[in-house]
């Protein structure tokens, strides 16, 4: 090999574990995949054979990870992966001190809550307590909901520097109907605020009330929010919801050494 070879040749991975490898992509892939994925679907779209994608399974099922279901045969991934990463101390951290705040917030407003995280290019549900009535409006705990069309989202990223929303802007598209600086000017409006207050992305007659949770840093490390379901027998009104949700937030905000939400 020439010195010109040398300089131009990609580097090589200095370690490799193959058969960790393998697992790693079959979580990745049945992460997206609701219904699941039968054992040649699976072994289709990661280019591996079935034989290895069967012992990869046989693994992961006697460590809980994956799941087969009885009636399609399809492999599912089981909750184990959220209750571990519920060990991380931040989140372990932060649940702990935010559901006991969040079932006296249910209890008195009649509503479900959910607390939502930054994870990754999306936004996690870490925490979902139902009200104690008949109909609740939930969110499912651990799902992934687009950045930019989730009020936790945007209640986050608008108490964030600037470098880090510049970065999620640069990194995260935006949906077809949104601009950048409509955005931005919603988020400094929702900063002015301490919160937001906006008709559901997603469900027709809810209202989300979101606020911020935040840490000793002063930045936003969460948002609770409350999808407001109107009911003929609300034994608390719209307005009396919204103050709560807010004292709710900045309970859990002094938990965590950090700055009461806004107040308006």
């Amino acid at each position: 090999m020439t010195r010109s070879d040398e300089t131009t040749a990609e580097p090589t991975r200095k370690y490799s574990a193959p058969a960790l490898e393998k697992g790693l992509d079959i979580l990745e892939l049945l992460a997206n995949e609701e219904a699941g994925l039968s054992q040649a679907e699976i072994a289709r779209r990661l280019a591996r054979s079935v034989s290895e994608i069967f012992r990869m399974l046989v693994v992961l099922q006697e460590r809980g990870y994956v799941a087969q279901s009885a009636l399609t045969e399809r492999y599912v991934l089981t909750t184990r992966l959220f209750e571990v990463a519920h060990r991380t101390p931040p989140i372990r951290r932060l649940t702990t001190l935010a559901e006991p705040v969040m079932q006296k917030l249910t209890g008195r407003v009649n509503q479900s809550a959910h607390l939502a995280i930054l994870s990754d290019d999306s936004i996690l549900v870490i925490s979902q307590i139902n009200n104690p009535g008949n109909n609740n409006m939930s969110v499912r705990l651990g799902a992934r909901i687009d950045l930019w069309r989730a009020s936790s989202g945007r209640v986050i990223l608008a108490h964030q520097p600037e470098d880090v929303l510049r970065a999620f802007l640069d990194r995260v598209p935006l949906p077809a109907a949104m601009t950048e600086s409509g955005l931005k000017t919603e988020l400094a409006r929702i900063r002015a605020d301490g919160h937001e207050v906006r008709d559901s992305f997603v469900v027709r007659g809810i209202v989300n009330i979101s606020v911020p949770v935040f840490d000793h840093s002063g930045h936003a490390a969460a948002a609770l929010t409350v999808p407001y379901l109107e009911r003929y027998d609300d034994p608390i009104g719209f307005e009396d919801c919204r103050k709560a949700v807010i004292e709710a937030a900045a309970t859990i905000s002094r938990g965590l050494g950090g700055a009461l939400a806004g107040r308006r």
